[in-house]
């Protein structure tokens, strides 16, 4: 379930690559290994004879469908969800049988925040917000590992973006002189 390099422009490459945080999959590996040992529990404690193999097998029947729906789900949900961070844009992508992909451009990027609860914060983890301008407006990244660093490194993101695509005082000063001269315009970035 790795990220489609094919999405990515010409002149664009990644800088983050992240799914959440590891908690996430926590829960999926206790229910698998309570799983396995409730159905060790009933193969030994379970007395022999008919009714007791059908008890196990019924056990075993619940377990699987345990593990399938709290473990193995939850599991395929956490590595099918993408946090990328290229030089132009956050991509944000989650779904197993469907997918959902939101492309924020770092030029609509307004405001960025943090927030970590005392948990998080022991785990390394925490939920970044990014509001950006159109109709979606906020979209909040939960399970963030180092999420601290993810926004330092966002922040330098959007700087550099700016910088590339904008010009300086004196590029400016240049091209009014230009202008107030009669000279035809030139591409500043030459």
């Amino acid at each position: 379930m790795a990220f489609p390099e094919d999405v990515l422009t010409e002149d664009e490459h990644v800088v983050l690559h992240l799914h959440p945080h590891w908690k996430a999959v926590v829960r999926p590996v206790l229910v698998l290994v309570l799983a396995v040992a409730a159905v060790v529990a009933g193969w030994i404690l379970l007395p022999d004879g008919d009714a007791a193999a059908i008890a196990l097998y019924v056990l075993a029947g619940l377990a699987v469908l345990l593990v399938l729906w709290l473990g193995l789900w939850p599991f395929l949900v956490w590595r099918s969800t993408h946090y990328l961070f290229t030089n132009e844009r956050v991509l944000l992508q989650q779904g197993v049988l469907s997918r959902d992909r939101r492309d924020i451009p770092l030029t609509r990027i307004n405001d960025h925040a943090m927030s970590q609860r005392f948990v998080e914060r022991l785990l390394g983890c925490g939920t970044l917000t990014i509001e950006s301008a159109g109709e979606r407006g906020q979209s909040v990244l939960a399970d963030v590992p180092h999420v601290d660093k993810v926004q330092t490194k966002l922040y330098e993101l959007v700087e550099a973006h700016h910088d590339r695509h904008s010009l300086g005082d004196g590029e400016m000063r240049d091209i009014l002189a230009d202008m107030r001269e009669g000279k035809p315009l030139r591409d500043p970035s030459a």
